[in-house]
């Protein structure tokens, strides 16, 4: 929830700075403004199933991002154009702003690995990029003809969907650039100053990530209520009470950690592993008795539990340490 909080942050405040440039519309009042007037009300919702027409909503504007990504790529040319009055020139008409490459015969070259100290921090990117065990309970419950073949099909199609999404995004975005910043829509202010169609995008992100956060944050509330009251009925009082505590918890963390790498170095240290790959092992394991130990499933299951709990290493190396947990 930490990584949707730090993109309304960046995004809301770059998108309104640009049309209104006003003091108030600093970063950490538009987060307390973002989550008490709208992630607050849609995290209230009794029913997940109510925050479907929002979910597919997101997942529109993502795809609108995804497009745009790849469109820009036959916009942007590279090497980028070195005009006559120095490296710089803006264009009035288009808002296009152009800054020379350094070295155009090795910027445009695409490159098949690239390994240095940023490296570490995609390993916990693309494993948080998968997570969605804390949901999987909760969407099961709101299935129509609730069975393990249907779960099957959708957290199939969910995920595959999602890969592709990331696989375009990633790869284009590296293709018009090859220097990509690690916040992808922010490296096209290298090129544009004002473009429409990028501020459309970044607003679009803005509502995307705005309306996942009730998604999260509804497992976890259930969690909380079921391990602290678990024989007690339904409260609204307690139901707010949770979700108000999480959230401004949240807010606390994006108006005081001054960037996201911290957050992943400290979840990546101390819990990532174990949910994304011990627990759920551990649980199929323990549960699926049908299958033989034996069984390609369960042997596949076992070795990745053996490979996670084996990456806790005590001895790394020291750009992974924050990340071989």
């Amino acid at each position: 929830m930490k990584i949707f909080h730090f993109d309304v942050h960046d995004n809301d405040c770059y998108f309104l700075f640009l049309l209104f440039r006003e003091w108030y519309l600093n970063g950490n009042y538009l987060v307390i403004l973002v989550t008490i007037g709208i992630i607050l009300p849609l995290s209230l919702l009794k029913s997940l199933g109510y925050l479907g027409y929002t979910s597919g909503f997101s997942l529109t504007c993502m795809v609108f991002f995804v497009s745009v990504v790849i469109f820009k790529k036959s916009q942007i040319p590279c090497p980028l154009p070195i005009m006559d009055h120095g490296l710089k020139d803006t264009s009035p008409k288009s808002g296009v702003e152009y800054e020379a490459h350094s070295d155009s015969n090795d910027m445009c070259q695409p490159k098949y690995f690239v390994f240095n100290s940023r490296t570490a921090y995609a390993i916990p990117i693309l494993a948080f990029a998968f997570v969605c065990h804390p949901e999987v309970l909760p969407i099961y419950s709101e299935l129509k003809d609730r069975s393990r073949k249907r779960m099957q099909n959708v957290s199939n199609i969910s995920i595959t969907g999602m890969l592709i999404m990331y696989l375009l995004a990633a790869l284009f975005g590296y293709l018009t650039f090859y220097e990509v910043e690690d916040e992808l829509l922010h490296t096209y202010t290298k090129v544009y100053t004002f473009d429409t169609l990028l501020l459309s995008v970044r607003l679009a992100v803005l509502v995307a990530v705005t309306l996942t956060v009730p998604l999260v944050l509804f497992p976890i509330r259930s969690s909380i209520s079921a391990l602290l009251f678990p024989k007690r009925p339904f409260s609204w009082i307690r139901h707010f009470l949770i979700a108000a505590v999480i959230l401004a918890f949240n807010d606390l963390l994006v108006i005081f950690v001054p960037t996201i790498k911290d957050i992943f170095g400290f979840i990546g240290a101390s819990s990532a592993t174990m949910l994304i790959f011990i627990l759920p092992a551990a649980f199929y394991l323990r549960l699926v008795e049908k299958e033989p130990l034996r069984s390609p499933q369960k042997i596949g299951t076992f070795d990745l539990q053996h490979l996670a709990v084996a990456h806790k290493c005590p001895h790394k190396p020291k750009p992974l340490a924050p990340y071989c947990y």
